[in-house]
């Protein structure tokens, strides 16, 4: 498992899903970019309450940061060229919301 962090932007809404046991789950889209510039397309999933909140309560094209663990991918585009993508499990979601109520706290 490779534990990492991620800042980008939300490629459309999260949505809400449920497993086959009934337990619910979310799933998200977030495009980040290297130091090079190139874009990586990370798939997104939480399980956990605070995670699944934070990303239901943005909408498409809010930066964020997520931190947890990642699964590096490749995905063929329609011409054919290999492209990086990542799967991440997350465990934390920070917004420019935490960090302005964090700012607060401290005064």
């Amino acid at each position: 498992m490779i534990d990492g962090l991620i800042a980008g932007r939300l490629m459309g809404d999260a949505s809400r899903r449920v497993d086959k046991t009934g337990r619910t789950y979310i799933v998200a889209r977030v495009l980040a970019r290297n130091k090079a510039d190139e874009e990586f397309i990370v798939n997104v999933i939480a399980f956990d309450d605070a995670p699944c909140d934070a990303l239901l309560a943005l909408a498409d094209g809010d930066a964020l940061c997520l931190a947890g663990s990642l699964t590096p991918k490749v995905w063929t585009d329609k011409q054919g060229n290999a492209r990086p993508s990542l799967d991440m499990v997350v465990t934390r979601v920070l917004t420019a919301r935490d960090a302005h109520r964090s700012g607060n706290e401290s005064s």
